[in-house]
């Protein structure tokens, strides 16, 4: 489809509400969500879209504007539109996560939940992340993509996938249904190249505006990720968002989405029932305060007396931390 003056490549499961949408990380692309399995688990209860976010996989990169997390939101945002999708709960892992954010913090009536997976939060610097913006230089980079880059990047790939999944093994359906000849392409290669630039600016464009979150925000991290600390980024998030729910998986790494797809399917679910909680809630709340708090409209007046309902909703006990 096109929103905004860019191709996007898209897959739609299922049906129900709310609707979920998949937003992958830095070099990846839709097949992430299919190999892993969180594709089909969401797709059950819900209407599932995943996204190749643009210059991945096989959508767009115009070289028209800055594709910061804000600008791929806005083409999201007029792509869901398009679509017919109301008020998502929006999962992003890794960088998809800051995607994640730009939807919420910009359009939050737009967004009824978050579910970040394994994401970076906070402007730590990171050395790696300079040397991989090096394809998105001008000029030099045009080079490079051209010409060393995908020779690089293939020789590479081995080594980055397996320290993306360390402690974990690769699993053998994402080694065959990931197709990693995709991303040796010069475009995905400047698509990566800019958001590993991009990478420490926009966490630091993001972190005094967490506290502007008043959705239901569930945060997941495998305890042995070696690309991104779950202390300095996932833990942390969650002390500062007090009604965010925190789990953090055992043995896993960087893709915990693959090892734990229940995990993060089950954090989905929870995030969708407190986002239904606060539609009831807000339905109960405006004819409560239309009438002085008397019943109004059918609401029964022990509802209207007992308007205790707060933002964070938390979800049930059991599901707020590990």
């Amino acid at each position: 489809m096109e929103a905004n003056g860019v191709k996007l490549r898209f897959v739609e499961r299922g049906s129900g509400d709310p609707p979920v949408v998949l937003l992958h990380g830095d070099g990846s692309m839709i097949e992430d969500f299919a190999t892993s399995g969180l594709l089909d688990l969401t797709a059950g209860p819900h209407r599932v879209l995943a996204f190749d976010r643009p210059g991945y996989g096989r959508s767009e990169r115009p070289r028209d504007r800055e594709w910061t997390p804000e600008a791929q939101a806005e083409v999201l945002a007029a792509a869901l539109a398009r679509l017919g999708v109301e008020r998502p709960v929006v999962v992003g892992h890794s960088w998809g996560t800051l995607v994640a954010l730009a939807l919420a913090l910009d359009r939050p009536a737009a967004v009824s939940g978050l579910v970040l997976v394994s994401g970076y939060y906070y402007p730590v610097p990171r050395p790696a992340a300079a040397l991989a913006a090096l394809p998105a230089v001008p000029v030099l980079g045009d080079a490079m993509r051209y010409t060393v880059a995908p020779v690089l990047s293939a020789l590479l790939s081995p080594v980055l996938i397996a320290k993306a999944f360390d402690p974990a093994p690769v699993p053998p359906r994402f080694a065959a249904g990931f197709p990693v000849r995709l991303t040796l392409g010069p475009e995905h290669i400047r698509a990566s190249a800019e958001d590993s630039g991009l990478l420490m600016p926009s966490a630091a464009g993001f972190e005094h505006r967490y506290g502007e979150l008043r959705l239901p925000v569930a945060i997941v991290a495998g305890a042995e990720d070696r690309i991104v600390d779950p202390g300095l980024h996932s833990v942390r998030l969650h002390r500062e968002l007090p009604g965010s729910t925190l789990r953090v998986v055992p043995g896993q790494g960087h893709m915990v989405h693959h090892g734990a797809a229940g995990v993060v399917a089950n954090a989905v679910e929870a995030v969708a029932s407190a986002a239904r909680q606060a539609q009831v809630s807000e339905a109960v709340r405006l004819p409560c305060l239309a009438s002085g708090r008397q019943p109004f409209g059918g609401v029964p007046a022990p509802l209207c007396r007992a308007q205790r309902w707060r933002w964070p909703i938390r979800p049930p006990a059991g599901e707020t931390k590990t």
